[in-house]
């Protein structure tokens, strides 16, 4: 595999993080479908939901497991808001700036965003996140995330089905 380097790959060279890179096909892919592609469980590939609060407060990143769902009530509960909203994928882009399929707790440290990290994660070493572009995913030690996001853990999702 080629090494792609971005600000993702020389923050965690940086900070003397180790991690792994993976390359996968370049369309916007489900966290299901980089699971498979890359041969690993889907519960350890996480994907980055983005959540807006009320008017003027900082949105939040939800990072939570590819096979579930972001529970919206608890994660309002757990920010003791009354109510959290889902933007479209399009207003999603636009808050963070990135491509849907790439967007990455890891590319947005220090833009603002309050992340949390679903307690499912604890239950690995290691977890894949986006590598901040689509067709780049990064595996990385769990607590090396929570450290370098500044990351709440909380049980915020809910199975799909």
């Amino acid at each position: 595999m080629k090494a792609t380097v971005n600000n993702i790959t020389r923050l965690l060279e940086s900070r003397k993080i180790s991690y792994t890179v993976f390359e996968t096909p370049a369309e916007k892919l489900s966290a299901q479908e980089a699971a498979e592609f890359l041969n690993v469980p889907p519960e350890t590939v996480f994907k980055t939901i983005v959540v807006t609060r009320e008017k003027g407060k900082k949105p939040i990143l939800a990072v939570i497991p590819g096979p579930r769902a972001v529970d919206l009530k608890l994660l309002a509960a757990f920010f003791g808001e009354k109510k959290v909203h889902l933007p479209t994928e399009r207003e999603a882009e636009q808050i963070t700036g990135l491509q849907a399929g790439g967007i990455s707790p890891l590319t947005l440290i220090n833009k603002g965003f309050q992340v949390v990290i679903d307690s499912f994660a604890q239950t690995y070493s290691e977890i894949h996140v986006s590598g901040g572009q689509r067709g780049l995913n990064i595996r990385l030690p769990v607590a090396d995330l929570i450290k370098l996001t500044n990351a709440r853990v909380a049980s915020i999702s809910q199975p799909t089905h």
